[in-house]
């Protein structure tokens, strides 16, 4: 990743880093978020003998959920096993900590070597389907420069909601603010590792992604 990039996401971090935090320790506690409540158990990122930078989750079992992204294909997250997965929740009229988090992934995915990179998907999931809509995806990516990097997944409430549910993420309301939040799923399916976007930089971010990569897994595993 280039010097000058690297400097404009670091200044763009100071400025954003405390609305973030307070977001992605707060969330929400009613039916909406789900699972919000595993966003706490993620801060703590000491596990000991982690070779992780992130947080290790909790053992799940291999998640699944099908949905359209901003060009009306179809992804099904079981079609991406033998690829790790990296998942956050965004929306498209977000200003502040999605377009942080959108170039930490992308500076995350320049930083691995080319042959990785083949390996990995990154996905924006919604958590504004009331005003996140193809065209809206596709001007976000295009703005902030992150297509070709991410495909921005979007759905109704009911389709998204276990999906937010699954991974702990919770929805853009009037009540309150989505928690900004990168989880990587392994190549089998599973989630694996959280970022809350304190702890969230390309480096920490490329490093986990490529012990990942690096994993024994398939499609067929």
């Amino acid at each position: 990743m280039r010097p000058r990039t690297r400097l404009i996401l670091i200044a763009v971090a100071a400025v954003a880093l405390p609305a973030a935090v307070l977001a992605a320790t707060v969330g929400h506690s009613g039916n909406d978020s789900g699972g919000a409540a595993a966003i706490v158990q993620d801060l703590d990122t000491k596990t000991p003998h982690s070779p992780f930078k992130g947080a290790v989750r909790p053992a799940t079992p291999p998640a699944d959920f099908t949905l359209r992204d901003q060009d009306g294909a179809l992804v099904r997250l079981a079609g991406l096993r033998g690829k790790v997965v990296v998942l956050s929740p965004m929306y498209t009229t977000c200003t502040t900590t999605c377009p942080l988090v959108a170039q930490q992934i992308r500076g995350a995915l320049d930083d691995l070597a080319a042959q990785d990179r083949r390996q990995v998907r990154a996905l924006a999931l919604s958590v504004d389907p009331n005003n996140d809509t193809p065209a809206s995806a596709r001007r976000f990516l295009r703005t902030r420069r992150v297509g070709g990097y991410l495909d921005f997944l979007l759905g109704s409430w009911a389709q998204l909601q276990p999906v937010w549910k699954r991974f702990g993420f919770a929805p853009q309301t009037a009540r309150g603010e989505h928690n900004s939040y990168v989880v990587l799923i392994d190549k089998r399916g599973r989630q694996r590792v959280g970022f809350p976007v304190d702890y969230l930089t390309p480096e920490s971010l490329a490093h986990d992604v490529h012990l990942l990569v690096r994993e024994p897994g398939s499609a067929a595993s």
